[in-house]
């Protein structure tokens, strides 16, 4: 293997290199003859010889031609045979030869190449010269263009054979070449290699096809930049939000995340995406809240953070948080330790507008406030030991100074006051007085003018005197009692007034009225339907007392009360309308021939000098057997109706007779006859009143008598009366009792399904519920993995408190309440527990509970489980939670 081992490799090596270059070459060629015409010719033409297509394309395609072949001495570097093309260009062989033998010396001396090793090939312009290294010669072809590496091949071939007949002769050679008979035919060989030129057409296929491919490939792009616009669309929107800040973006494989900082108060990122054509299902986000400093969102920490009374009004003013008003010294205490506690960079809260308000100085406006009022005197006020006392007079019509504190911030607790009753002389109270105890008629009307207490209007002499005696008894010093513009009205003109509305009354006529000794009498005719002379006394100041009246009842024949009297007398069909036609009564429609006969008789009754009554119009339309198929389908339509039995009917003489039991909570059997076409005047019926079994009617009265709570339910299921639901002890006891009577009449009251109500069950959940909490970590607003079995526990327990409170009849309610540890800034605590307790609710509202049932607050850190250690960095993770209260309501 030694001595084997330098000559076998570089053969090896060398013969490795150029099937690369070989195959690089064939790849070349085909794929640029792969769309044309000619590749598909050549296609073919390898099918059907049974030859590589590359193999095919280099025989039709490749440009080149072996010009020269030298066969050299490796021994001597003398020149053994030379052989040219026609064409070629003839130069000293011999020279050349020598040269390629000194260039192949001066390559292994400097390289340190081996003995069986040398050059393969040289380029010099569009020139090649491919060596071949045989044992004792070396074959070197000079050839033009571009060369398949089978030539090689070729070439290596012709060496071998050359060898293979003059091995002795080129071992041996001096520099006689006479040697070597046929060695030029060998060389010829290669010489005649050449191809031909190729005439190609232009490449169609080619051109389709790279067309092809760029339109898919500007589709492509165009589809990618439009997504691409879309998406970074989005993004300047997320970027432009206050709150909001984009850390991260990138597409990857059709889908688009963004990852960043969100303030919890800041828009929905979500919410972003409407109206921007980007797939919210492609788009992947990770927002980390963090608090802005935006001056709006700071702003609304601190409102929620230092509630600011109604006096303080805080603003944004050039990127600054202004706090303008009057406020405690405790409140611009906090508010100072607030703005101390905002972080660097952000906006200035400024809160030298608001004026500090001592309690002495809310307690001096408060008693401003009240020496203001009308019908207030303070008569002495101090502050002793941080109380406040004050005394004075106050009149029961003004105002309470208990109600005037709210707004003051004076706590009513240091309040102590001691006010005597008296009457003020302000005019209005004065006013209220004389109204109350005058008690003016709707024709006076008293108010204040320049304050006088003035009267205007019309009265009777006695109120008049009463109010001069009371304008008398005013006290001095207060508002005069002015009644000179009050007329007085004598009681004689008052009765005038008030026969004379009484003439003009239908259905009334005056007889004889007079006045005597102050008492009023009137006598008359008064027709039943017409007004009450008594109701008309209203409003004419007319004392009813001193009124003795005395009317004979008569017909009047009025048009309007004639018509009223034939309504009541004839009861006329549904069909039939009676009605005033220029002072005659009409009736039309169509009517039965007994209802007919009966107006007939009832024009004829009518008094001479009344109306007529004109049934000209009123159409016959029932004959006897008509009405008596009317009556059966009335008595068919009784019998249909639950409650009802009709025991007897019969016809006779034109009239309908009938008679049976009736319970009261069942139809009116003259309401049925409403649509029948029988006439009611000419039906005598007789119901005996009784309680109907009918399930029901049963039901009815067991609702009306036991008024079952609301989560009870009465149903009826097959003919018994089923009772559903939770109901307390007693009601169930009566229930029972109720049961126990009905079953003795045949009704079945089924109470089994009933259960006793267990308030004690509900208020054990309640202390359940009440001590869950939902942990959270450190600066985190939604809880983790752990607190998920907790959740689902609760909102089960939190489903059925409501539902049973439901069904005993009241509203449960769930107050979330979040907490925070003492780490940090007061004002994030309490952004971050409120944001913990809407974050359970919505956690909760996921899983089934009502979002009207959870209430949510946020606590911060002032109701802390455990006591939090000031030094601590960490704070308790015992505080961060959020907590549940129930409500009842």
């Amino acid at each position: 293997t030694d001595i084997l081992y330098p000559v076998f490799l570089p053969a090896i090596r060398k013969s490795i290199g150029e099937k690369i270059d070989q195959t690089f070459q064939s790849l070349n060629e085909s794929l640029r003859h792969i769309f044309t015409w000619h590749g598909l010719k050549w296609r073919f033409e390898a099918w059907r010889t049974g030859t590589s297509f590359s193999a095919v394309v280099l025989k039709h395609s490749l440009i080149y031609r072996v010009e020269h072949v030298f066969l050299i001495s490796r021994a001597s570097g003398l020149l053994i045979a030379h052989v040219t093309s026609q064409d070629a260009t003839s130069e000293d062989p011999q020279l050349i030869s020598s040269m390629l033998s000194a260039i192949q010396d001066f390559v292994k001396d400097s390289f340190k190449e081996k003995e069986n090793s040398g050059l393969d090939t040289i380029r010099f312009g569009e020139l090649r010269l491919w060596s071949e290294v045989g044992q004792f010669a070396t074959l070197v072809a000079v050839i033009r263009g571009n060369p398949p590496e089978e030539l090689h091949e070729v070439i290596r071939d012709v060496l071998l054979r050359i060898h293979q007949e003059f091995s002795r002769a080129l071992e041996r050679f001096d520099g006689d070449s006479s040697q070597l008979p046929g060695v030029e035919t060998q060389l010829q060989t290669c010489v005649e290699l050449q191809h031909m030129d190729s005439k190609e057409g232009f490449p169609w296929l080619v051109v389709t096809a790279v067309l092809l491919a760029l339109i898919v490939a500007g589709g492509w792009f165009f589809l990618s930049w439009q997504t691409a616009h879309r998406w970074q669309a989005y993004l300047s929107r997320l970027a432009a939000q206050p709150g909001i800040v984009v850390s991260d973006q990138k597409i990857r494989g059709g889908e688009f995340y963004v990852a960043g900082l969100r303030d919890p108060l800041a828009a929905d990122p979500q919410s972003l995406l409407s109206g921007t054509e980007v797939d919210p299902a492609r788009v992947h986000s990770n927002w980390q809240f963090y608090q802005s400093l935006e001056p709006e969102f700071v702003l609304k920490r601190l409102s929620a953070s230092l509630a600011p009374p109604d006096s303080v009004r805080l603003s944004v003013v050039d990127g600054r948080i202004v706090a303008e008003g009057e406020a405690t010294t405790t409140w611009i205490n906090r508010a100072r330790a607030a703005a101390q506690q905002l972080s660097a960079g952000g906006p200035v809260f400024d809160i030298s507008g608001v004026r500090d308000v001592s309690a002495e100085e809310r307690w001096q406006v408060y008693v401003s406030r009240l020496e203001a009022q009308p019908g207030i005197i303070v008569a002495d006020q101090n502050v002793r030991d941080g109380q406040f006392y004050i005394t004075g007079l106050r009149d029961p019509l003004a105002a309470d100074p208990q109600s005037l504190l709210p707004g003051t911030q004076v706590d009513p607790a240091r309040v102590h006051a001691s006010w005597q009753l008296y009457q003020s002389l302000e005019p209005q109270f004065v006013l209220n007085r004389l109204t109350a105890s005058l008690a003016p008629p709707d024709s006076v009307r008293l108010s204040v003018v320049n304050d006088r207490i003035v009267a205007a209007g019309e009265a009777t002499t006695a109120w008049i005197n009463r109010a001069r005696a009371a304008a008398r008894q005013l006290s001095a010093g207060g508002p005069v009692f002015d009644i000179s513009g009050v007329r007085d009205v004598s009681p004689e003109e008052r009765w005038e007034a008030y026969v004379s509305r009484l003439e003009t009354q239908p259905g009334i006529i005056v007889a004889q009225q007079n006045v005597r000794d102050g008492q009023f009498y009137i006598t008359g005719l008064r027709d039943p339907l017409a007004v009450d002379p008594q109701s008309l006394l209203s409003g004419t100041q007319v004392d009813p007392a001193r009124v003795h009246s005395s009317w004979q009842f008569y017909q009047s024949l009025e048009p309007q009360f004639v018509l009223k009297r034939l309504t009541a007398s004839l009861y006329p069909m549904d069909k039939v309308r009676l009605s005033i036609v220029n002072g005659r009564i009409v009736a039309e429609g169509e009517a039965p021939d007994t209802w007919i006969d009966r107006a007939r008789a009832a024009a004829r009754q009518l008094s001479e000098g009344g109306p007529e009554f004109d049934i000209s119009k009123v159409r016959d339309v029932s004959p006897d057997a008509r009405a008596a198929e009317h009556w059966q389908y009335y008595v068919s339509r009784l019998e249909a109706q639950p409650g009802i039995i009709v025991a007897q009917q019969t016809e006779r003489g034109g009239d309908f007779y009938i008679s049976g039991l009736r319970d009261p909570l069942a139809a009116d059997p003259q309401a049925l006859l409403s649509g029948t076409k029988v006439d009611p005047a000419r039906v005598h019926s007789q119901w005996q009143f009784y309680q109907s079994l009918d399930p029901k009617f049963v039901v009815k009265r067991l609702t009306a008598s036991l008024s079952p709570p609301k989560s009870v339910r009465l149903s009826i299921i097959q003919s018994r009366i089923v009772v559903v639901g939770e109901a307390p002890a007693g009601w169930i006891s009566r229930a029972q009792a109720a049961a126990d009577q009905l079953s003795a009449d045949g009704v079945v009251l089924d109470v089994s399904q009933l259960r006793e109500l267990n308030l004690a069950e509900l208020n054990q959940l309640r202390e359940a519920i009440q001590t869950t909490d939902i942990f959270f970590s450190s600066g985190r607003v939604v809880p983790g993995p752990e607190q998920t079995p907790v959740l689902d526990r609760l909102a089960d327990q939190l489903k059925e408190f409501a539902e049973n409170a439901r069904k005993a009849g009241v509203t449960a309610r769930f107050m979330l309440t979040g907490h925070s540890d003492t780490t940090g800034r007061e004002t994030a605590n309490a952004s971050i527990s409120a944001a913990r307790a809407e974050t359970v609710r919505a956690l909760l509202n996921k899983r089934g509970v009502a979002p009207e049932l959870l209430l949510v607050r946020g606590a911060g850190t002032f109701e802390p489980a455990v006591p939090e250690n000031e030094n601590s960095r960490t704070g308790n993770s015992t505080n961060r939670r959020v907590s549940v209260t129930v409500n009842l309501e």
